[in-house]
């Protein structure tokens, strides 16, 4: 059998990213729960319901769709003071009214929502419930029936939830009502992120805090294979074993007014504008009193210890990633590979003697990744993740944590993550480099400040952006970023930023490619956003645009101060040749979110993403 974590594609793992959120308290539940799925809308779902527990029985809504039909569809008369609520999004069965959760056993004594995929959920319907009719397609009304069918054998509604939870095979978060028992949340989670808040005279269950810090900002982080009881009055942790484990809540170190837009008509926009403060922000935060800036001097120690560092990432960060592998190996003088999660946990290389993990995850959530830290801690190597979310699963079992401090990152398209992640990777490699008595040739410090600076004045070019994005993409089918050296790692985060919220067919390239195949796909008029940022290859990527043009294309060249020329489009600030990622990537970021505003996209939750993966 395969090893936790690293279960073959054949089993049919499926990637998801549902919401959870629970109450039990003195107050009706069913708009806080509401608002709560509602700060939960950002990771993506199809359809979403709620089950109520009010003196007249359950009271289970509802909908495929928004939250929005969910709310038109609640009964405002229910007053429920226990409540469980859920964003689906689809993996066993298409999104329907019917697939979604809550799911009910078959008499709807128990009510249940669940993240996260089990993966033997077929062999448990024939084994156990061949004589149960099901309502639903999904893998999750399994483990709801199951529960039912061990109390009917006698079991005491906590040992039938333990008994159940011991044969599933798969990834969960879970929270079940008894309608026969309301005054109890029955709580349990593997592999997929739940936590436990503790209000005044209430507590609550969420996928993330941000759902709940309208009630509290007191959290208690669940494990793997932990049950949880949860009362108005208390919160109980058992393993399996029955066995109570005690655990110190911490404080969710977030500011509601991050969470809203405010005056912004997207998140996305927000987070774009918020760079500068995130940059400035990271320089404080990594500088010490004495003007340097610093890291933890083990993750420093273990750096420095390593013959290679792997970088394992997934989409917006392993671009992040590839920049920073220049970052390490040109500064620190480390090789640097850096790989794709979810083919590295199938596909692992040769590693070298003494090698170094960095995981990088804006949410520190994602599975694949997960899976690869598994892989990596039983073969001892140490490793470092990189996130924006202190207390997440990869921070939590990884042997060191550095944050972003980026602030909630609420639309699906990362944009101040990935700068983030940049920086911080740049500050790991100069403060490695410093420990290994290498002179970088430039403050970094004062380097980042001016990176910090450009990008205010990129966020207050909105309006020439926006001609730029009408002119080139409002009405085109595909479109190909080109670059060399750096602005290659960013022309493929650009690319990604414009499919996956205008729909546009775009494709990154090394500016020298697109001759050895791709530019067959050239047509009158096809739109090219070139980089030029880099000095030693501009001339060279200037070339590669006039082959294109040639063929029909249609330029837009993004340049650097100090490198541009009269045919460009847009010309960026000057910063440090090598910092050029942090800024050239803004204007990419709003040329995106003007072509989805000008094509009617949704920006902040566009069609089939989710804004985490939680499951492989």
């Amino acid at each position: 059998m395969p090893s936790e974590g690293f279960l073959p594609p054949s089993l049919g793992r499926k990637r998801n990213m549902c919401g959870i959120v629970g109450y039990i308290g003195n107050h009706d539940a069913k708009e806080i729960l509401l608002k709560g799925l509602e700060k939960l809308e950002y990771r993506g779902y199809d359809s979403a319901g709620l089950a109520l527990i009010s003196e007249a029985g359950v009271h289970v809504f509802k909908e495929k769709g928004r939250i929005a039909d969910l709310r038109k569809a609640v009964d405002g008369n229910v007053f429920a003071p226990i409540g469980i609520g859920h964003t689906r999004w689809a993996t066993h069965g298409v999104p329907s009214k019917v697939n979604s959760h809550p799911h009910q056993s078959a008499t709807g004594r128990f009510t249940l929502v669940h993240n996260g995929v089990i993966e033997n959920y077929e062999l448990l319907k024939r084994k156990y419930l061949a004589d149960v009719t099901f309502n639903s397609e999904t893998d999750t009304e399994v483990i709801v029936q199951l529960v039912e069918k061990f109390v009917g054998e006698g079991l005491e509604v906590l040992e039938a939830f333990r008994k159940t939870l011991s044969l599933l095979h798969g990834s969960y978060a879970l929270a079940l009502l008894d309608a026969e028992e309301n005054e109890t949340i029955y709580v349990a989670k593997n592999k997929s992120p739940l936590l436990v808040g503790l209000g005044s005279g209430c507590n609550v269950v969420a996928s993330d805090a941000l759902a709940m810090l309208q009630v509290t900002d007191q959290f208690v982080e669940l494990m793997d294979k932990e049950v949880v009881i949860v009362t108005k009055s208390g919160v109980i942790i058992q393993n399996l074993d029955g066995e109570v484990i005690s655990r110190v809540p911490y404080t969710a170190e977030l500011d509601a007014s991050d969470i809203e837009k405010g005056t912004y008509p997207h998140y996305m926009l927000k987070e774009i504008d918020e760079q500068p403060a995130v940059m400035r922000k990271i320089i404080q935060t990594y500088q010490n009193d004495q003007g340097k800036l610093t890291i933890d001097q083990d993750i420093i120690e273990a750096m420095k210890e390593a013959d290679r560092v792997y970088i394992i990432a997934a989409g917006t960060s392993s671009h992040a990633g590839l920049v920073g592998k220049q970052f390490i190996e040109k500064m620190a003088k480390i090789p640097v590979e850096v790989h794709i999660s979810s083919e590295f946990g199938y596909n692992m290389p040769l590693l070298s003697e003494r090698p170094f993990f960095i995981f990088i995850s804006q949410s520190g959530e994602t599975a694949d990744s997960r899976s690869v830290l598994v892989k990596v801690k039983e073969m001892g190597c140490p490793s470092l993740t990189i996130t924006n979310v202190p207390g997440s699963t990869l921070s939590r079992e990884a042997d060191y944590t550095l944050l972003l401090q980026a602030g909630p990152e609420i639309a699906v398209a990362s944009t101040k993550a990935y700068t983030a992640q940049i920086a911080v990777l740049a500050i790991l490699a100069e403060v490695t480099a410093r420990r290994k008595g290498i002179d970088i040739g430039f403050d970094l410090i004062h380097e980042l400040g001016l990176v910090a600076n450009a990008m205010d004045v990129l966020c207050d070019s909105k309006e020439l952006i926006e001609v730029i994005a009408r002119e080139f993409l409002a009405v085109t089918r595909n479109c190909f970023f080109i670059g060399r050296g750096l602005d290659y790692y960013v022309c493929l985060e650009g690319a990604l930023k414009l499919k996956e919220i205008s729909y546009i067919q775009a494709e990154g390239f090394a500016g020298g490619e697109l001759k050895h195949g791709t530019i067959a796909l050239i047509e009158e008029g096809t739109p090219i956003i070139a980089l030029a940022t880099q000095e030693n290859v501009n001339l060279s990527l200037r070339g590669n645009v006039k082959e294109v043009v040639a063929r029909g294309a249609n330029p837009c060249i993004i340049s650097m101060k100090g490198l541009n020329m009269d045919e460009d489009s847009f010309v960026i600030p000057e910063v440090h040749e090598l910092l050029t990622p942090l800024i050239s990537v803004v204007p990419l970021q709003l040329l995106s979110y003007y072509a989805a505003l000008h094509r009617n996209c949704d920006v902040d939750k566009p069609r089939n993403l989710a804004k985490s993966v939680t499951v492989e």
